[in-house]
């Protein structure tokens, strides 16, 4: 009879100690995972509300740093938002707006590589790869000679900026040509994409000089 009772005991113990392991482990696994799809609270009204990405996809300034090819918002906060027909309209005035292209664009070995041709709005400057989240000064040195050029040196001259549909690349580039005090921005979220299927007539980009 003492045998049984000690047997019992045990085997209660036993059984006691593994459903506390248990619900240690459950416990954990339920820390991590809440960890895990925790994300940084977005303002109310924010049109960041309507991605899922988190803060990592943008600087402390505001600027996209990666998966520059995904949906971008309807609107810039710092723009005028242009459809094709606007642009269209717009390309009309006096003076004429200067046309700004930020496809961007492999660098190697002290030149631009392109693989095939780009095609974009005829007249358009192209400056490829001034619309990256972060730029180094000689990137950023290379947007700024562009900008003055094409604007004879006026920041309240107009201009588009573009590059292909869902682009972050021209979002990020109006963004940093405001800050620079650029004050009559456009931007043609549709970009070449939009251009080409509207039917229009293109031309084959040529990128402006970079000299690092």
């Amino acid at each position: 009879m003492r045998r049984c009772t000690i047997w019992l005991y045990w085997l209660c113990s036993g059984l006691l100690l593994a459903h506390t392991a248990s619900v240690l482990a459950e416990t954990t696994l339920i820390e991590k995972t809440n960890k895990r799809t925790q994300t940084t609270a977005v303002p109310a009204g924010s049109w960041l509300g309507g991605f899922d990405d988190d803060s990592e996809l943008f600087t402390p300034e505001g600027y996209r740093l990666l998966r520059y090819r995904s949906p971008t918002p309807t609107q810039h906060e710092q723009a005028t938002t242009l459809s094709t027909e606007q642009l269209l309209n717009l390309l009309q005035d006096i003076p004429t707006p200067a046309l700004l292209d930020v496809q961007p664009l492999i660098w190697k070995d002290g030149f631009f590589i392109q693989k095939e041709p780009r095609l974009h709005i005829p007249g358009s400057h192209w400056t490829p790869n001034v619309g990256q989240g972060e730029l180094e000064d000689t990137w950023a040195d290379y947007f700024q000679r562009n900008l003055q050029e094409i604007t004879q040196g006026r920041q309240d001259y107009p201009v588009v900026i573009y590059c292909t549909a869902d682009c972050w690349m021209s979002w990020n580039a109006i963004k940093r040509a405001k800050a620079w005090g650029y004050s009559h921005l456009y931007w043609y979220r549709d970009g070449s994409d939009g251009w080409q299927e509207a039917d229009l007539d293109t031309a084959e980009g040529i990128p402006a000089k970079f000299s690092p």
